[in-house]
């Protein structure tokens, strides 16, 4: 299905959703929220780029979706934030930063979240009036210094609180390039450190088999996952198996309300 494919009040709702565009500390750059196909094509052309060409993914889009496009039956159902340069007489803009939000309201309308597809998240359904899904989040490698990945958390968090969502959920990627040893000895860190309360844990449907892989590295997180730490996010269980994109998806909530101060006066003051 196509975005304007959507019945007119989803269109409409959508329209409502998306504020105009917002500069930030970098002049070069702005956030916007996708408003039409054109929009959500640049998206899709840039999440191609980073999970088919550069990390390898194996992608199934939609019969339809045109060549070098990363697309999924959720894409018309999201929001779809996206960084991009300001068009210069010289250069027209090019989006080099993107992530999708699947609202309570649209994944009702979907029948449930992406994460739903590697994790049993029945235990969550308490939540979901105010649970937003955040996915397939990517940054064009010329852009990773930072100002476009802080740009699309600004944006995301103002979307958050003016739409009266308290928490986020989506699934993390670890690298498996090692067999799945560094993700496991992640994983045993961080649920000494970081594991969410029990009442919110969550169940993988295809699990890392942690048990048969070391434990024991001396391992950071990756950068983006080490920010969404920095913000308060927990880890809701042991990661799951993604075979598509060879990676171990750790399954992250973050809630507004446990912000630390400084990044509170950041991204919602």
């Amino acid at each position: 299905m196509k975005l304007d494919d959507l019945p007119a009040r989803e269109r409409a709702a959508a329209a409502h959703l998306s504020p105009p565009a917002a500069r930030g500390a970098d002049a070069h750059l702005e956030a916007v929220w996708a408003r039409d196909e054109a929009d959500l094509r640049a998206a899709q052309r840039l999440r191609w780029r980073v999970f088919a060409d550069e990390m390898g993914a194996t992608l199934r889009p939609p019969r339809g979706t045109p060549p070098g496009h990363d697309a999924d039956l959720y894409d018309p159902y999201c929001e779809h934030l996206l960084v991009r340069t300001v068009a210069t007489d010289d250069e027209p803009s090019r989006v080099v930063g993107t992530y999708r939000v699947l609202t309570p309201a649209a994944a009702r309308r979907v029948g449930g979240l992406y994460t739903g597809e590697e994790f049993d998240l029945s235990i969550l359904a308490p939540l979901r009036p105010t649970l937003a899904e955040l996915g397939r989040s990517c940054i064009d490698p010329d852009h990773r210094h930072g100002g476009a990945i802080l740009m699309l958390w600004s944006e995301l968090a103002r979307f958050m609180q003016r739409n009266g969502l308290r928490r986020m959920i989506g699934c993390a990627s670890v690298p498996m390039r090692d067999g799945g040893h560094y993700a496991a000895s992640l994983w045993h860190r961080l649920q000494a450190t970081h594991l969410a309360p029990i009442e919110w844990r969550v169940n993988a449907r295809c699990p890392l088999p942690v048990e048969g892989l070391r434990g024991d590295l001396d391992v950071e997180p990756p950068p983006l996952i080490k920010g969404y730490l920095r913000c308060g996010a927990r880890v809701l269980g042991a990661p799951a198996w993604d075979p598509a994109f060879n990676s171990a998806d750790l399954p992250l909530m973050l809630d507004l309300a446990d912000l630390p101060a400084a990044y509170r006066r950041r991204f919602l003051d």
